[in-house]
């Protein structure tokens, strides 16, 4: 448990093909079932104050509390995944901390020196904000911190998740992504 943000609630890694990367997880780690959207609907995103369009295919799964998030880049707009690609990196790229009161926890992390370099939304109270690894660099250069906002239908998707999780069989190791405005 972080007294900064809580608890770790998501492991972020960034692949180059999520269909094995999926199959891996659920095959060789019993991890899953995972949630798979091709191309995740985000609103008003920005790298660096800047607005592109992105196109990210995402997995989501849980081990046990903790969510497991697959990432893969599919075009070249600039975002953190791809930088991370560029400097010759796989694997673990983010750790994020869920919130509910997401606009006072900006504001206080704001104010203990974190910048926030990529952001956007998820459907309606689903913002989030990933952070300059500039701030703690020196201790992890490499992986960022994402506070990621749970107070509406996404909070309500990522519990539908971990539930599905509980007690999987592993039957259905891929499942789609449900629409966020029918949460």
């Amino acid at each position: 448990m972080s007294r900064f943000f809580g608890q770790i609630r998501q492991a972020g890694y960034v692949v180059r093909d999520i269909e094995a990367s999926m199959a891996f997880w659920s095959e060789t780690l019993g991890v899953g079932p995972w949630f798979y959207n091709e191309r995740v609907p985000i609103r008003n995103y920005r790298y660096h104050g800047q607005p592109h369009e992105v196109h990210n295919s995402v997995a989501l799964a849980n081990s046990g509390p903790l969510q497991v998030e697959l990432i893969q880049t599919r075009n070249d707009a600039p975002s953190m995944y791809r930088d991370f690609l560029r400097a010759g990196n796989l694997g673990l790229q983010h750790v994020a901390y869920w919130t509910e009161q997401f606009d006072d926890d900006l504001t206080r992390l704001d104010a203990q020196g974190f910048e926030v370099a990529m952001s956007g939304e998820v459907g309606e109270r689903g913002r989030f904000v990933y952070f300059e690894p500039a701030a703690h660099a020196g201790a992890h250069p490499g992986t960022v911190i994402e506070l990621s906002e749970v107070a509406g239908p996404k909070g309500k998707l990522f519990r539908m998740i971990r539930e599905a999780s509980e007690g999987w069989d592993g039957r259905d190791p891929v499942r789609p992504f449900p629409d966020l405005n029918t949460l």
